[in-house]
């Protein structure tokens, strides 16, 4: 009774069923318009290593042209730990990234990433080549598209191929082709 009364159901007849409050459309979009503008609080170089960085995971994510429940929530916690910034951020970001990588991904691909490599340091480049990799893994199998487009996005931060390589092998057991391969033997 006090809960309806404080969002305003205090005229609720006692056979009526209870019916929850949505945030109005309204609500929703002021709510993107503070996150966002929290990101325009950051300085700029922030905000364009975190997109940057966020680009390059959905691209690799995309790479097979399906980003999964999985892929996008290990994106979402990726851009947080990385970016240090709240969920809800995180979530905007993310959003905008994959959108971006789905809609200009054949024009802004290569852009995106040297651009992201020009402005890091090998140890930033690394974590997102690792990160990309892990993206792919999280749905427990880095697809040969995706895998291709790892190799794509390695060379393109400036990593030669048995460094790329080297990194991959860390995620041997979610490849494809390995698990196709133990599928066959029967193993």
């Amino acid at each position: 009774m006090v809960l309806r009364s404080l969002f305003g159901g205090g005229n609720k007849q006692p056979d009526e069923p209870e019916v929850a409050k949505t945030p109005s459309p309204a609500a929703d979009i002021e709510s993107l318009r503070r996150i966002a503008g929290e990101l325009d609080a950051m300085p700029v170089d922030d905000r364009r290593y975190i997109a940057g960085f966020a680009y390059v995971l959905a691209r690799a994510a995309h790479a097979d042209l399906e980003i999964s429940p999985v892929e996008l929530a290990y994106m979402e916690k990726a851009v947080v730990e990385v970016g240090h910034i709240p969920a809800a951020q995180a979530v905007l970001v993310v959003e905008m990234a994959r959108n971006m990588a789905e809609l200009y991904g054949a024009t802004d691909d290569y852009v995106v990433t040297r651009a992201f490599a020009q402005n890091s340091t090998r140890e930033q480049r690394e974590s997102l080549l690792r990160t990309a990799f892990a993206v792919g893994a999280a749905d427990d199998s880095i697809t040969a598209a995706e895998s291709a487009e790892l190799n794509e996005i390695g060379k393109e931060l400036g990593f030669r191929s048995d460094e790329v390589d080297e990194i991959r092998n860390e995620f041997r057991e979610q490849l494809a082709a390995i698990q196709a391969m133990r599928r066959a033997r029967g193993a």
